[in-house]
């Protein structure tokens, strides 16, 4: 056959071009023009062909969601411990699975904790396998959390105003069940220990708690709680509980050399104000993180879709290359099958 002529055992097909190389043969990097050579790498794929890997770019997204995502399970998973640990030491868990459970802040922790790392985990897995559907799952729940963070930023800002009013009324709340949660116990000892301030409206307000109350028959009638005093270690190592023994029962002159006279609701309400400022801060910072996270794992799908249609054209033997997302594929040269 003289060079230049076709095999007449050749059919053209309508444009005039041969027809693409059969199904036994194998899509190589050699098919590819050498622009196409230059922006994929090639790798071992299924069936002993070779599979485009993902481009440098690409494989940067992995690594930045694999790396954020698994710095967010391990603070999901630390809040799961720490729940789990608070719940257990007050004995919230129980033996028996009958009764409901407890309404215990711990219990928030616990099931924050566990759907941060659940999500998280799913990402993480997603990036480090490849896998586009633990991805789609990972940035379903993350969709999910902004827009209950969204939900939740609304109705702060919308009740605000009503929250700083019922302030007083939640502190006497927490002053008449003091003895009876101990987280709650300890919040109140922490607002009144860091605002240096006593009750709600003023120390009096200790007079509710059944236990202060001057009629009560125990040993803390008239007292007040060690976070009242205005020296509740008293130069020592050790809070000492006895600091507000009878200060109930003293006039104004004497309890104010003893503990703090002036209520929590005004400190609180001013603190509040000072620092929702960082608090907003704070929010649209997690708001940001949760939504460059949604970028990233959006991209790595879409990265991760055009590799697998890459190798499945390699797979399948036809002549098309694997298309590079800023190529389409009317833009690569069709391979041929060299004469005899």
């Amino acid at each position: 056959m003289k060079e230049g002529e076709r095999s007449p055992l050749l059919s053209q097909d309508p444009v005039g071009q041969e027809p693409p190389l059969s199904k036994s043969s194998q899509l190589t990097p050699c098919h590819l023009d050498p622009a196409l050579q230059a922006r994929w790498a090639w790798r071992p794929g299924l069936g002993g062909g070779q599979a485009p890997s993902l481009p440098w770019g690409r494989s940067c997204l992995k690594c930045l969601t694999f790396l954020s995502n698994f710095l967010f399970s391990l603070l999901g998973l630390l809040a799961l411990a720490v729940g789990l640990w608070g719940l257990a030491v007050k004995g919230s868990l129980g033996g028996s699975w009958g009764p409901p459970l407890p309404a215990d802040p711990m219990l928030g922790l616990v099931l924050g904790g566990l759907a941060v790392s659940a999500v998280s985990l799913a990402g993480c897995l997603g990036a480090l396998c490849e896998n586009a559907c633990l991805l789609r799952c990972f940035s379903g729940g993350l969709l999910a959390f902004l827009v209950l963070e969204a939900l939740a930023g609304a109705l702060v800002v919308a009740f605000w105003g009503p929250l700083q009013d019922g302030l007083e009324h939640t502190l006497r709340v927490a002053i008449t069940h003091y003895q009876d949660d101990p987280d709650l116990r300890f919040l109140m000892d922490q607002v009144q220990l860091g605002l240096q301030c006593c009750g709600a409206a003023s120390y009096q307000d200790w007079q509710q708690n059944l236990y202060f109350n001057c009629s009560s028959p125990g040993i803390q009638a008239c007292s007040l709680p060690a976070s009242c005093c205005i020296d509740p270690r008293e130069d020592g190592a050790s809070i000492n509980d006895q600091c507000g023994s009878g200060a109930l029962g003293l006039d104004e002159d004497a309890a104010q050399r003893v503990v703090h006279l002036e209520g929590c609701g005004t400190p609180l309400r001013g603190w509040l104000r000072r620092n929702m400022r960082v608090v907003g801060g704070l929010a649209i910072a997690v708001v940001v993180v949760q939504g460059a996270e949604l970028l990233l794992a959006t991209r790595l799908v879409r990265a991760l879709t055009v590799r697998k249609g890459a190798a499945e054209s390699s797979g399948a033997g036809g002549a098309a290359a694997p298309v590079h997302p800023s190529r389409g594929p009317r833009d690569l040269p069709a391979s041929k099958v060299a004469p005899e």
